[in-house]
């Protein structure tokens, strides 16, 4: 009797509980009426009475039997009984016959209702028309025959009646429990996790579960006894915000439906996200009887969306917020200091020489590098305040400060600079090598009435550039001043890819001497006349275009015109190794070899007639592949001089695996020279230098008579100034030579 769901289950227990009754009324009755029946002489009433309770109690019993042979062994025993009651008591026992007809309806089908209406029917015929008893019919008293048939009618009429009432009912319920019965399969067995609460007067967390279906025991880990009669917080994790299910109950208690995600936990205590959606079952227009809630698993779907998030957001290497979720705080900060007067800073940061750690020790370590410079910032900074990483090796701190005074917001973002100094230079041990960190950091204020977002990054972006260009490892606050250096950088960066393309660079030629004062050489040097007649210096755009990249392409062009002066020069009768300023970043492309020689070839002109000057800098920095490079180039017979030799740093050490021709002693030394000691001991020390390595060397910024006797006098050094000859156009140096040789 465990299954309820179906008609034949309700019938099983209506049986049980009926025999149940029968049995205990029936034992009291009996037990009460027997001896007033004995006194009475209704002896055979008593005997019915104790055979019918017995056979009930046999019926009971007896359980093995079958449930339909059962009932008709409970449906004889009232029907005889019916009989027995009706021969000794008379009409007045009648209402027995009905009795088997509506069990049989109740308890087995509608045919067996009308097989016990017959038998009824044929009970009251027989009885009335044997006048065993009195059926008395008006105008029919001398008529039992008729007299039966009447009251067999009218009992058939309403025995038919109960029995098809009652079989009706039972049929709409039985479709009614089937019904019932595929929509729990079908729930229970759905993937989606569905509870069923039962509805309190004032909805909260203390209205019972009384519905569950299996896939919610399966992922919740709970057996079914411990979730009925428990509330819907059963489903709440540690970190689901209290305000989501306060906001499901005040729906709840407005009967309306409500969708929230939470964080749910099961019985093992395993977290995960959950959608649920709660909704109301109506009976009437007023309240819910009910509340259905239906969940679903969607940790997927929300890590999925998390890793999307992060992604769009957060810097993958390192974690940070990239420039995205960067410029949307960035923004609401801006908007706040225009709002409520206040100031707040932005913080610039490059990583010093970064760039060679990548090129010396590779990729992975100086990923390694921008990990721990990553987590040193977010130590340095406060944690209101925000570390992203833009790019490459660039980051970017917000301060969370909003002081109304910008004296005070540059003096505290000075301090948190100093402070991001101080943590990123502690002793790192970059695997296996010991590493200092160092940055240029720039700073930029957002206040009221200032730029917007973008431009005050890029505030902050032209100021680390000046800390660098002021010697890295610095920190420079933004000044008016800056934008107006970097507009006219940019413009004389746009200029500058014009000049090429319209004709307004030139390559003048400055002759270099020997003592007696002869050409022995010339230095090919760049000029630029703009379209009005103005001139650009050297020493303003050449840092423009090494900045730019224009530099590579101006570098192509100035080889092509030293050939094309070399053949003119050579046509001319007078041919003279040329010197031509070879740009680092030049020099560092990766098929720069190959263009020279190609260039060479198409011009037709011997490579060992040109000199590449080359700074001390290119020496200094990747010297392996420098030699490698600069050997590959002599091979091609070209020579090599160390220009402004002096003024940065030289491993002495590495000069003589480089194919050198030449030194250059540098102008800055030049100037004080004979008058300054020290200047003067520079350059007897370069010259005593190059006599031992066998160099050749130029002494540039020769602009005095002094200066030349100095020289003359102190070796064999070849001179280049103003005080010989100014830098001229092809032509003009070409009749100079001429006009010297004519007079030699």
């Amino acid at each position: 009797m465990n299954n309820i769901t179906n008609i034949a289950g309700w019938r099983e227990r209506i049986f049980a509980s009926l025999l149940t009754v029968v049995l205990v009324v029936g034992a009291i009755s009996t037990a009460v009426v027997i001896p007033f029946l004995i006194q009475n002489g209704m002896s055979l009433v008593a005997l019915a009475d104790g055979l019918a309770l017995a056979w009930m109690f046999a019926i009971w019993r007896f359980k093995r039997l079958s449930y339909a042979t059962r009932v008709l062994n409970f449906l004889a025993v009232v029907y005889v009984l019916a009989i027995v009651l009706m021969l000794s008591v008379g009409s007045a026992s009648l209402s027995y016959l009905l009795g088997p007809p509506l069990i049989a309806a109740i308890l087995l089908n509608l045919r067996s209702a009308m097989i016990a209406t017959a038998l009824g029917v044929a009970a009251l015929v027989v009885a009335g028309a044997t006048s065993h008893i009195e059926l008395s019919v008006p105008g029919m008293s001398d008529a039992p025959l008729k007299s039966s048939i009447v009251a067999a009618i009218n009992f058939s009429t309403v025995g038919v009646m109960l029995s098809l009432t009652c079989s009706t009912l039972l049929q709409g319920l039985s479709r009614s429990l089937k019904e019932l019965e595929l929509t729990s399969a079908a729930v229970s067995h759905l993937n989606d996790m569905v509870l069923i609460l039962e509805a309190a007067h004032h909805p909260g967390p203390d209205q019972p579960i009384i519905f569950v279906n299996d896939a919610f025991l399966h992922r919740m880990g709970y057996a079914r006894g411990q979730v009925l009669g428990k509330g819907l917080p059963l489903l709440r994790g540690q970190d689901t915000d209290a305000s989501v299910f306060a906001g499901i109950f005040e729906a709840m208690k407005a009967n309306r439906s409500a969708k929230a995600e939470i964080m749910a936990c099961t019985s093992a205590g395993a977290s995960f996200w959950l959608e649920i959606e709660v909704m109301p079952f109506t009976r009437d227009e007023d309240c819910a009887s009910n509340w259905v809630v239906v969940s679903r698993d969607i940790t997927e779907r929300r890590t999925a969306a998390d890793a999307i998030h992060r992604l769009a957001f957060y810097d993958v290497l390192t974690g940070l917020p990239n420039r995205r979720l960067l410029m949307d705080r960035l923004s609401a900060t801006v908007e706040r200091s225009q709002a409520e007067g206040s100031v707040s800073a932005v913080l610039y940061l490059d990583i010093d020489k970064f760039k060679n750690v990548n090129d010396e020790r590779g990729h992975a370590t100086g990923d390694v590098l921008l990990e721990h410079a990553a987590a040193r910032l977010k130590q340095a900074v406060r944690d209101t305040d925000m570390v992203a990483r833009i790019g490459g090796d660039e980051f970017v701190v917000l301060l969370d400060s909003h002081d109304p005074h910008p004296d005070t917001a540059a003096r505290l973002a000075l301090e948190a600079a100093a402070q991001v100094r101080d943590t990123l230079a502690a002793p790192l041990d970059l695997k296996g090598k010991p590493y200092r960190i160092a940055a240029s950091i720039g700073i930029a204020l957002a206040r009221p009435g200032g730029p917007g977002a973008h431009d005050l990054l890029r505030e902050a972006d032209t100021a680390m550039y000046h800390a660098k260009a002021a010697g890295r490892d610095g920190v420079r606050v933004f000044e008016d001043a800056m934008l107006a250096d970097a507009q006219h950088a940019l413009m004389l960066e746009r200029d500058l890819a014009a000049a090429l393309e319209n004709g307004e660079l030139a390559m003048h030629l400055q002759l270099q001497v020997d003592q007696r004062g002869l050409p022995v050489g010339a230095e090919l040097l760049m000029r630029w006349r703009r379209a009005d007649g103005s001139m650009e210096r050297p020493d303003i755009f050449i840092p423009v275009a090494e900045s730019s990249g224009l530099i590579v392409p101006l570098g192509h062009w100035a080889l092509r015109q030293a050939c094309t002066a070399w053949l003119a020069l050579d046509r001319a009768g007078c041919p003279l190794p040329l010197s031509l300023n070879v740009s680092p970043i030049q020099f560092r492309q990766p098929d720069f070899v190959e263009q020279v020689h190609r260039i060479f070839t198409e011009m037709g002109v011997p490579a060992q007639e040109f000199i590449f000057e080359v700074t001390e800098g290119l020496l200094i920095e990747d010297i392996d592949q420098t030699i490698t490079r600069m050997h590959q180039l002599a091979s091609l017979g070209i020579r090599f001089s160390v220009d402004d030799f002096g003024t940065g740093y030289s491993n002495l050490a590495y000069l003589k695996k480089m194919p050198l021709y030449e030194l250059k002693i540098d102008k800055s030394f030049m100037r004080d020279t004979p008058q300054d000691h020290n200047s003067t001991a520079i350059v007897q020390s370069i010259l005593a230098m190059s006599a031992h390595l066998g160099l050749r060397v130029v002494a540039e910024g020769v602009e005095t008579a002094a200066q030349a006797c100095y020289l003359a006098q102190h070796g064999s050094a070849y001179m280049q100034g103003f005080h010989y000859h100014r830098p001229m156009p092809l032509g003009d140096v070409i009749a100079r030579l001429q006009t010297t040789a004519e007079a030699a």
